[in-house]
């Protein structure tokens, strides 16, 4: 069977920290899928200056492993080529994430498929399993982390994830081949049982946080950590994200994650201003996310986002009913108009006929 492996530099850009957007699906006007501007996204994202692009995950559409739709298998073969062939043209190496979900026998295939196609690391989502004993959710991870390395995904409930216990994280922070896990409750309590069982099990040195809750980006990056173990006390921090609103101005978002580790490196004091931006991005994501209904309008609303910069053709999405909500483009209009300074349009607009090409 074949399996992958991590290199030394990726290994490296994974445990110091980077931007990690979590692709959405390219779709025409017929909801068909659009492989022109999927390949702009990717290539977007690399020259946005992206350490990692995530396909397959919930921003891409949990449908498209649909027998009548299998688009699972070419949006992966797409964004792995381009990848390939944009970030090598520019002697980079972008880490590879992709998603993988299901039943045991259903996951196996995905993360074989996955590593077939060049991808580093699974973004493993436990879903499927919501209903099964811890002992049966380790069982089932040890498996797919024996086929690829394993980023664990705590997703929050109200869009389609289950409550993972304390004792549950403990149990799979013993699995050798967990890289490093997104914490996306968006929860603080569920984000700390995470934490913990991680510093308990004194593998904090092996596995990197993520920072998935969009509610709380930068003070999540900020954050450090004190836990009182028995190995002595720890001291972490949440690394980088892998994040459905970082795949919009993802520009500034690179940016932004360069200046928190900056300020970090040199141990300042943290600027109130980045505490208060913290709170401006998470109104964007309120209204991208569509908070207000429960997030019915989470993926046509970073989708609009993108459409508005001309990097989707439009807000289709592979459900016919799954549209933004009533009031969501304005409230959209709102954070544009309000923190001007978070976007990337100019960026955008430089290099969009590139990216189209």
């Amino acid at each position: 069977m074949q399996t992958s492996d991590l290199s030394p530099d990726i290994r490296a850009n994974v445990r110091r920290g980077i931007v990690i957007p979590a692709q959405p699906l390219a779709l025409d006007a017929s909801r068909q899928f659009d492989p022109r501007y999927q390949t702009a996204l990717t290539r977007y994202y690399i020259d946005a200056g992206a350490g990692g692009i995530a396909v397959g995950v919930h921003s891409t559409q949990f449908a498209i492993r649909d027998p009548s739709i299998a688009l699972y298998e070419p949006v992966l073969r797409l964004a792995s080529e381009v990848i390939d062939e944009h970030a090598g043209a520019q002697g980079r190496e972008i880490f590879k994430v992709a998603g993988v979900c299901g039943k045991t026998p259903q996951a196996i295939r995905e993360a074989e498929f996955a590593v077939s196609q060049g991808y580093h690391a699974c973004l493993l989502s436990l879903a499927a399993l919501a209903n099964d004993s811890i002992d049966d959710l380790i069982a089932h991870c040890r498996e797919v982390a024996e086929v690829m390395p394993v980023i664990g995904f705590y997703l929050q409930p109200a869009v389609g994830g289950c409550v993972l216990s304390y004792e549950f994280w403990r149990e799979f922070a013993e699995i050798e081949n967990v890289i490093a896990i997104k914490l996306a409750p968006f929860n603080r309590y569920q984000t700390l049982d995470v934490v913990r069982a991680i510093c308990d099990a004194d593998r904090d040195d092996a596995i990197t946080f993520y920072t998935g809750n969009d509610d709380n980006i930068i003070a999540d990056l900020l954050t450090p950590y004190r836990i009182v173990t028995e190995h002595g006390v720890k001291s972490v921090r949440i690394r980088g994200g892998l994040l459905g609103h970082w795949c919009v101005w993802t520009r500034k978002a690179v940016e932004l994650l360069d200046e928190i580790h900056a300020v970090l490196d040199r141990g300042d004091d943290i600027p109130l201003e980045l505490l208060s931006r913290n709170i401006e991005v998470t109104d964007c994501n309120a209204a991208f996310f569509d908070a207000a209904n429960g997030f019915a309008g989470c993926i046509p609303g970073i989708h609009e986002v993108l459409r508005r910069q001309g990097l989707l053709p439009g807000t289709w999405c592979l459900d016919p009913n799954e549209v933004l909500s009533d009031g969501q483009s304005q409230e959209i209009d709102r954070v544009i108009a309000a923190y001007p300074a978070l976007n990337d349009d100019a960026f955008v607009r430089e290099n969009l006929s590139r990216w189209l090409r």
